[in-house]
């Protein structure tokens, strides 16, 4: 039977992310166990999902610290001091120092809605309806000392409609989210997920028949 892996999940906002991993881990879909839940602020609603949970929170607010240098250095000991072996930043709205980001070596991971390299930032769903594209969607990759950057492990795809707006194009991304974050933290508890310079490597990846994801459709 394989040992549960054990996540840290590093939080901001509402935590709908984290909600989604929560309930694949209770469903038996995700061979995990969550030691603890993070935010860098006290009024996360993220904090209450995951107290509904029996989880282990905490709380560090970086306003408290002088440096993000000195913030990080104080999450990496709590993340250690709970066994931490993978860290999950869901809508975690700081960015890592390179102190953290070497505690935990190809052992971070971060979703970003739309499909990176395309986008990076703030607002990308609506850098994605200003460029006028067809096709976004979402990523996790894991995490290195650039933004919204790092090996890209699993994408998902969505159409955008001319009458789209940043609401619905949000919603329709955010759906995905919620189904790839969780996929992508099994190929890591399943021990599946290699690194080969800018690329992630999946043991026994399936190949599927060749197919297309095309917008808008009635062409």
């Amino acid at each position: 039977m394989t040992t549960p892996l054990s996540l840290g999940v590093l939080i901001s906002g509402g935590g709908t992310n984290l909600q989604a991993i929560i309930d694949a881990i209770e469903r038996g879909d995700l061979p995990a166990r969550i030691r603890i839940v993070v935010s860098n602020r006290r009024d996360a609603y993220g904090l209450v999902r995951a107290a509904r949970h029996g989880l282990s929170t905490g709380v560090i607010a970086h306003t408290d610290f002088a440096s993000r240098e000195e913030f990080d250095r104080h999450l990496v000991t709590l993340l250690h001091e709970h066994g931490v072996e993978l860290v999950i930043l869901a809508g975690f709205m700081r960015l890592l120092s390179a102190r953290f980001i070497r505690a935990f070596p190809h052992r971070i991971l971060n979703i970003h809605p739309a499909l990176l390299p395309a986008f990076p930032g703030l607002h990308a769903q609506r850098q994605a309806l200003e460029r006028g594209v067809r096709i976004s969607g979402a990523t996790v990759h894991l995490v290195d000392e650039e933004m919204d950057h790092g090996p890209i492990i699993m994408q998902a795809a969505v159409p955008v409609y001319p009458d789209d707006t940043e609401d619905s194009l949000s919603a329709r991304i955010l759906a995905q989210e919620h189904r790839i974050y969780p996929a992508a933290i099994k190929l890591f508890a399943e021990g599946r997920v290699g690194v080969r310079g800018n690329s992630v490597l999946i043991r026994d990846e399936h190949h599927r028949p060749q197919t297309g994801f095309q917008s808008p459709a009635a062409v």
